[in-house]
């Protein structure tokens, strides 16, 4: 698969899809907080990357003092997520707001990547934001006892990274889909109100 690299000033027309929609893939709080309306959603597949915690959150979900860690694609295997589908006419402002918020951090790239649409057996282009690895807040692979800690013990402006794992976690399994490494994450935080 080759991707599609798609910063913020490509044309809107290219990036919709040969159907006249523009498609985002969610893989975490897009899922349960996109911000922008759609006209419907998707059970997707990406190939080529997966869900990873492997960007620190000094704003969001943490602070300078306590970073937190939030979801980027990341590469290798594959990623079960939501393809979000936008109205041609509502694509350009939807455009504008996902830049705000998910390339001022400069942690992400924006890509037009591959995705399957599940319930219709069809393949789009979504645009997808990619950790960009040359990021000072790319932290790369961490055992998974770190990463709990970190998510345990900081909050920022969106909230606490407790919750982001924990919501990420339950509108994946409302959605029909088991992400183990999150589970695994989930049962190695310490009880709400015990972190140091």
């Amino acid at each position: 698969m080759t991707p599609d690299p798609s910063g913020p000033d490509l044309p809107l027309s290219q990036l919709l899809d040969a159907d006249g929609k523009l498609y985002v893939f969610a893989y975490g709080s897009l899922i349960w907080k996109p911000g922008f309306a759609t006209e419907a959603e998707h059970a997707a597949l990406l190939r080529g990357y997966h869900r990873h915690f492997c960007v620190r959150s000094t704003r969001y979900r943490g602070t300078p003092e306590r970073p937190g860690l939030v979801l980027g694609l990341d590469r290798g295997g594959s990623c079960r997520g939501v393809a979000l589908q936008v109205a041609a006419e509502q694509a350009e402002p939807v455009m504008r707001y996902l830049t705000e918020r998910e390339m001022s951090g400069g942690s992400y790239r924006q890509m037009r990547l591959r995705v399957r649409l599940l319930d219709q057996g069809r393949d789009v282009r979504a645009v997808s934001y990619v950790v960009d690895r040359r990021a000072a807040s790319y932290c790369g692979v961490l055992t998974p006892e770190t990463v709990a800690a970190a998510i345990a013990g900081s909050a920022g402006g969106m909230g606490s990274n407790r919750d982001y794992l924990l919501n990420t976690l339950s509108q994946l399994r409302a959605r029909g889909v088991r992400d183990l490494g999150l589970e695994r994450l989930a049962v190695l935080l310490p009880p709400a109100g015990t972190e140091g």
